[in-house]
């Protein structure tokens, strides 16, 4: 009988790697820090009825590897059906070979549906009509479904203008994944943004502030920061293409703020200033509040400005930037540890070419206060896939303490993402696993079984204090 795809030892190359896998990383429960689920959709335990719903839908991953094989926008996000939209993925799959989402689409039907049969064209009617029929079962809502996926833990990621309504109803259920949220206030720094102006009054709404000058804008951040606490907020989340550090005066920020708020320009070099100045003030902010801070950095966003007009934003149109990161990041970073206002810290990098600068970066701001205080985030993005990870982890472990490490995590607005986290586990499990198997690192089992434990487990619930 020919063996499934995905199986036991699926990417675990030799025994060690194996035992790793399965007696210390498998069963572990899986805390999610930072992902972008709709808590709405948590709150109603929204059930979906069809995989595309669930699936495809929403997933720029998928969209974009659909319009490289010339399907039409129809079938990704237009006017088809979702069965015409799922038999247009399952046509695109085959064509995924040595793409992470091969590997992501398999896992996934085999660990919420029990498939393990190939998507393909063939296979798509029996599939769509195997997982309908169980998607509209109450047993794969969303908090079913982030159940059978073993979280502990979840994390979305909210503006400040957020009133957090959901969090609270999903609160005062007896669900047992804890979801929390994490401020993203990115909309109030880049003032160069368009609706910048728009935003900032919404952002005074929220805050019952009227923001004139720049200390009501700080006073707002801080009284939607206060409020994000209240509801248990512990984290937040920047997604910035790279750290500005641009030394000015208070006097100088109020004037580039109070220049903008009457709709006149903005230079490049005063943006710098104030966004400069509105992450400092943010940061240490964070640190009063004992919260973690997270920059995802060098993202190169919306290229394709006729496909962004058309779809909007976050539908598949980013790419991996070369901005330089270290000089800024290093002032900022050293600002903070000046004042000891420097707050738990994890950063990540998109340009793979940055992987020994944020691994060696990170060291500079680990003073033995908190083990692991400055970490080097998990593979994101276009880094998210086998050899990405590796990357990771090899710069982590050559220039630091992959021991130390809070693994990983999906980033996703999909509820069928968490085996994710199955598969960082096995590549990890396999990376030591091989080492052993050639003499590397010896052949203590239950030594390295407790790094990876940590790794996959207990270090980012000692991190967060989950």
């Amino acid at each position: 009988m020919k063996k499934a795809f995905i199986h036991d030892n699926f990417l675990l190359e030799n025994s060690f790697a194996e035992e790793l896998y399965h007696t210390y990383a498998k069963d572990q429960p899986i805390i999610d820090y930072h992902n972008h689920l709709p808590p709405k959709q948590i709150a109603e335990d929204t059930i979906f009825n069809n995989i595309t719903k669930v699936w495809i839908n929403g997933d720029h991953y998928k969209w974009r590897a659909m319009r490289t094989l010339g399907i039409n926008e129809k079938f990704i996000t237009g006017s088809a059906n979702d069965e015409e939209k799922f038999n247009a993925w399952a046509k695109t799959v085959p064509y995924t070979m040595r793409n992470p989402l091969y590997h992501w689409t398999h896992l996934e039907l085999a660990r919420y549906f029990d498939i393990d049969i190939l998507l393909n064209e063939q296979s798509a009617g029996k599939i769509y009509q195997e997982t309908a029929k169980k998607l509209s079962s109450s047993e794969y809502s969303c908090r079913n479904l982030l159940l059978k996926s073993g979280a502990e833990t979840v994390c979305t990621t909210e503006d400040p203008i957020d009133n957090l309504k959901f969090h609270q109803e999903i609160a005062k259920t007896d669900f047992k994944v804890k979801v929390s949220t994490a401020f993203r206030p990115d909309k109030s720094i880049l003032i160069l943004n368009d609706g910048y102006n728009n935003y900032i009054d919404t952002l005074g709404m929220a805050a019952d502030i009227n923001i004139s000058t720049y200390k009501d804008l700080c006073d707002a951040l801080r009284k939607r920061i206060e409020y994000f606490h209240s509801m248990g907020c512990r984290l937040c989340d920047h997604g910035l293409d790279y750290i500005s550090f641009e030394p000015s005066s208070t006097n100088e920020i109020e004037h580039i703020f109070s220049k903008k708020r009457a709709n006149k320009e903005v230079s490049i070099h005063e943006a710098e200033q104030f966004q400069s100045a509105i992450l400092l003030y943010l940061a240490e902010t964070y640190h009063e509040f004992s919260w973690v801070q997270q920059f995802h950095l060098g993202a190169l966003r919306n290229n394709n400005a006729r496909m962004t007009k058309l779809l909007g934003p976050d539908t598949g149109w980013d790419s991996i930037s070369d901005y330089p990161q270290a000089r800024n990041l290093s002032r900022f970073l050293n600002a903070l540890d000046t004042k000891d206002k420097l707050t738990k810290t994890i950063l990540y990098n998109l340009n793979p070419a940055d992987n020994e600068v944020i691994a060696t970066m990170i060291g500079n701001y680990n003073d033995g206060s908190i083990k692991g205080k400055v970490q080097f985030g998990s593979g994101w993005w276009f880094l998210d896939q086998k050899d990405g990870m590796i990357k990771q982890l090899n710069a982590l472990s050559n220039m630091g303490l992959i021991s130390c490490f809070i693994g990983m995590l999906t980033d996703s607005r999909s509820f069928l993402s968490f085996p994710r986290h199955e598969y960082f586990r096995r590549i990890l499990c396999n990376l030591l696993g091989d080492e052993m198997k050639r003499g590397e690192l010896p052949e203590d089992i239950e030594w390295i079984g407790k790094l990876v434990s940590d790794i996959c487990y207990f270090n980012a619930k000692e991190y967060f204090n989950f």
